[in-house]
C-alpha cells in the first residue's frame, strides 16, 4: 500500500483549466453565464480571468460589437489568456489588481468573479471597486466555494475532520467566503436577486486529489504539526483503495447594481 502523499502544487494555469474542463466546473460555469443574461453589444467584465477560462463564451456572447475585458495580475495568467484569445478582436486582457481595477467607472454592463474572492486581501474592497466599475442596472455574477463544507469520506472520520479544518484555516485566506457571499454583495450596494449551491461530488480519487490537494495538504498539514504523520499517510493511502466520495459546496450569487 502506498502512503506517498502528493508532490509540489500543480502549474496554476494548467491547475484551473483542467478544474474548469471537469463536469462539475462546466456545469457551474454555465449555469453562472446564463444568468448573467449577457447581451450583444455590451461590455462584460471578468476579473481574476486567469487563464482566460471563460472569455472566448463572454466573448460569443458580446459579439463584435460588444467588449470582453480579462483582468488578472499574474503575469503567466496574463500570458496564457492572451494566447487564448488572441483571434478574438472584441477581448482586451488588462494587467491590474482586483483592490485597484484598472477599469473606467461606470463602464461595464455584466461582471463575474469566480473563485477569487478567496484569495484576495479584501473581498469587501473588490466588490466596492466592482460596484465602481459596473453601471447602473448592470448585473453581477459571483461565485466562490465554501471550504468549511469539505467532506471527504474515510474510516478515520478524524482524520478527515482535521484535514477540512487545516484547508480552512490555513490553506485559504477567506475560506467560508461562499456561505458570505450574498451578504457582502448586499453590503457593497448590489442587490440580490438570485442565490444557489451546488455539491460538486468527487468519485474518483485522482481527480480529487488534483483538483482539492489531498496529498499536497496533507504533506503540509503533517509538516506544520497539525496531523500526526503516520496518521496522515495512512489515511492518504487509505484514499485509493476502495469506493471514494468526496465533495464541497458552491455558492453562486447573481446580484445587479
Amino acid at each position: 500500500m502506498s502512503t506517498t502523499l502528493g508532490a509540489s502544487h500543480p502549474n496554476p494555469a494548467a491547475y484551473m483549466l483542467r478544474t474548469a474542463a471537469s463536469a462539475a466546473g462546466r456545469s457551474y460555469k454555465q449555469e453562472l453565464l446564463e444568468l448573467l443574461d449577457i447581451h450583444a453589444g455590451q461590455t462584460a467584465l471578468d476579473l481574476g480571468c486567469g487563464p482566460g477560462t471563460d472569455l472566448p463564451a463572454l466573448a460569443e456572447r458580446v459579439g463584435a460589437s460588444g467588449a470582453v475585458i480579462g483582468v488578472d495580475r499574474d503575469p503567466a495568467m496574463l500570458a496564457e489568456a492572451r494566447r487564448r484569445t488572441s483571434g478574438l478582436p472584441s477581448v482586451e486582457i488588462r494587467a491590474g489588481d482586483a483592490h485597484s481595477l484598472p477599469v473606467e467607472p461606470g463602464t461595464v454592463d455584466r461582471a463575474k468573479i469566480d473563485r477569487v474572492l478567496m484569495h484576495v486581501t479584501e473581498p469587501a474592497d473588490v466588490l466596492a471597486q466592482l460596484h465602481l466599475a459596473t453601471r447602473p442596472g448592470a448585473r453581477i455574477g459571483l461565485a466562490e466555494p465554501d471550504w468549511d463544507t469539505l467532506i471527504v469520506d474515510a474510516e478515520d472520520l478524524g482524520t478527515s475532520r482535521a484535514f477540512t479544518r487545516y484547508t480552512t484555516s490555513e490553506c485559504i485566506r477567506h475560506a467560508t467566503i461562499g456561505r458570505s457571499l450574498a451578504r457582502h454583495a448586499d453590503q457593497a450596494g448590489f442587490t440580490v436577486e438570485t442565490v444557489t449551491a451546488t455539491t460538486p461530488l468527487f468519485l474518483d480519487f485522482q481527480d480529487a486529489d488534483h483538483t482539492l490537494g489531498l496529498g499536497r495538504n496533507m504533506q503540509q498539514a503533517i509538516a506544520d504539526g497539525h496531523i500526526d504523520e503516520a496518521r496522515g499517510r495512512q489515511w492518504f493511502a487509505s484514499l485509493s483503495e476502495g469506493p471514494f466520495f468526496a465533495s464541497f459546496t458552491l455558492v453562486s450569487v447573481i446580484c445587479s447594481r
